[in-house]
């Protein structure tokens, strides 16, 4: 059934009366919770039990499709429990940490919900789509005391660490005018429902899933790909142009932007999706730096994804890619400003492991996230404007309504 809005008052008086997280020792396991255990869910999971098994156990997970969630109680193994209502899941006095993977309009409720509750949180990317939503995890946060880390995993891959240590914080970018980001070929945005969904599995509440989203009737191809709807994903700047202008957010130490201006459309997938398959957009910052952020899916599943960020400075190009193999960083110097050799340092692949791993630290010490809420926020907000610049055809303002808390 629907959550109402007297038994979200009742639950939430209820939580703010449990006792804090308990303090965790060197040999106390932390004990996380799970929701949303689609397939997202399900490899943060899977990543989550490569970093240090020995540190955490996953005691709950919880989604709206019964299937889902048997999948994702068996990968947790033994003595997992399984919810329909995550309000259920973060009620409970031996979760300490829960993973918000839902989709994105449920990530504000669900998190602000944890936090009331006494609970760390990791929130999928990105983090919000709407400034109310994004003040609301930050206040949520220092009233409680919470440690939260937003899955923008660039900011713990060696590519970007790595660069940002080596070129830019040494100086030997000198001056950056530009950040060109992009991510092509993402075939999330083309996917297609599987055969058989025509009719929704018994198992699976939509209602509850179309939550605080608009109230529409069973639709496979929004369940299984809500990146095409500006609601649910936001479209790819929001989807994935978050990871690449969060990164160059990180590299050049931006936070708010100043204005937004976008262009783009449906070219050819017409297929009544409400996101363009080919984006543009540029961001000001404050700082003297356009960022210019371009995606396109007419390539998926024909051409291999690219994603990275190029910043140009005064002492040369600096490039990182995130997706190719062993791509990892290259450096080309303006040779008559910048003493530094050409460099071309190969890394893995993107993944999940290392800024996981940075959450379990930090709620062991109690320390700020890579990717904490303000980090998330502001990275968020970004695409926001840029969004809102796409939607309205115009020139897009930071408006000081959005500013933090004080």
């Amino acid at each position: 059934m629907p959550i109402d809005n007297t038994s979200r008052r009742i639950f939430l008086a209820a939580a703010t009366a449990l006792p804090a997280t308990r303090v965790h020792g060197a040999n106390t396991r932390i004990r996380i919770g799970v929701v949303g255990t689609g397939g997202r869910g399900q490899w943060l999971m899977k990543a989550l039990a490569k970093t240090v098994p020995e540190e955490f156990q996953i005691v709950a997970v919880c989604d709206v499709y019964d299937v889902r969630r048997a999948q994702a109680a068996q990968l947790g193994g033994p003595g997992v429990e399984q919810y329909l209502d995550y309000r259920q899941l973060i009620a409970r006095s031996d979760v300490d940490a829960v993973i918000v993977a839902t989709p994105d309009h449920w990530h504000s409720a669900v998190a602000v919900d944890a936090m009331n509750a006494g609970k760390d949180v990791y929130i999928e990317k990105p983090m919000v789509h709407y400034p109310k939503d994004g003040l609301a995890i930050i206040k949520a946060a220092r009233a409680n005391k919470r440690v939260v880390q937003v899955g923008m995993q660039g900011r713990m891959l060696p590519q970007f660490t790595e660069a940002k240590r080596r070129y830019i914080d040494s100086g030997v970018m000198g001056k950056v005018g530009v950040a060109r980001t992009w991510y092509n070929s993402n075939s999330g945005y083309v996917l297609k429902p599987p055969s058989g969904f025509d009719r929704k599995p018994d198992g699976l509440d939509w209602e509850r899933w179309t939550g605080p989203g608009p109230k529409v009737p069973w639709n496979p191809g929004i369940y299984f790909s809500p990146y095409k709807w500006l609601h649910y994903d936001g479209g790819m700047i929001m989807g994935i142009g978050i990871h690449v202008i969060d990164s160059a957010h990180h590299w050049l130490s931006l936070r708010q932007p100043a204005a937004a201006i976008a262009s783009g459309g449906i070219y050819h997938f017409k297929d009544g999706r409400d996101t363009p398959d080919v984006i543009h957009c540029v961001l000001e910052y404050p700082q003297e730096v356009s960022l210019t952020f371009s995606a396109e899916c007419l390539t998926a599943t024909g051409v291999s994804t690219s994603a990275g960020v190029e910043l140009r400075g005064t002492g040369g190009v600096l490039m990182g890619e995130r997706y190719a193999p062993d791509a990892g960083y290259t450096y080309t110097p303006y040779k008559q400003r910048s003493p530094e050799p050409a460099a071309k340092v190969a890394v893995p692949a993107a993944n999940a492991e290392l800024i996981l791993k940075n959450w379990l630290e930090c709620i062991r010490d109690r320390k700020r996230t890579v990717a904490n809420e303000e980090e998330g926020y502001f990275s968020a907000m970004a695409c926001f404007l840029a969004n809102q610049a796409y939607r309205t055809r115009a020139r897009v303002a930071w408006d000081k309504a959005w500013d933090l808390p004080a």
